[in-house]
């Protein structure tokens, strides 16, 4: 693995050197941290269902390809936008791709600002799907919002009671 020590924003994976490397400069030339791998093994073991960051991933890849890869990902948590990028595409597999759960399909060539635009957006789900989950587990667990209204008037009991009613709701 290269690039920064910081929690990466992209996790690329290309077996391609110089593409890896061009791609990865160019990713950091637009402010986001990159990890990137020449095997896709490496690349998983350091994906955890925490992981706030995208995938990008080569398609033909010796060894497991990058459908294989991706889904490998999404079985540590399918939420984690997937981005495959190929020099060999045609429609059918980007339509295989998609449904399999890919994020976005990228033919070769493309341009590093595409790249990067698609990844902002990934980066963006991700975020929320994260914070969704955090915000979840608070209310589940009644470290949510209750718990922080400060009073004990019977108009702030009240209040207490109506949000717990509603957020019993589903």
């Amino acid at each position: 693995m290269t690039g920064h020590d910081a929690t990466p924003d992209i996790l690329l994976v290309d077996d391609d050197d110089d593409l890896r490397h061009a791609l990865r400069q160019g990713l950091e030339l637009d402010d986001l941290t990159v990890a990137d791998f020449k095997n896709p093994a490496d690349a998983l073991s350091a994906i955890r269902r925490d992981f706030s960051g995208a995938v990008v991933s080569d398609i033909r890849m010796p060894g497991i390809d990058g459908m294989q890869f991706m889904a490998r990902v999404l079985e540590i948590d399918p939420a984690i936008p997937v981005i495959l990028v190929t020099g060999h595409g045609d429609i059918q597999l980007a339509v295989d791709a998609m449904r399999e759960g890919a994020y976005d399909f990228i033919p070769k060539p493309f341009s590093v600002q595409d790249l990067g635009a698609v990844t902002r957006r990934a980066l963006e789900k991700r975020r929320l799907v994260l914070e969704n989950r955090v915000l979840r587990s608070e209310l589940d667990s009644g470290s949510g919002i209750v718990q922080r209204i400060v009073g004990r008037s019977p108009a702030i009991a009240q209040l207490r009671n109506e949000i717990e009613l509603i957020a019993g709701a589903d």
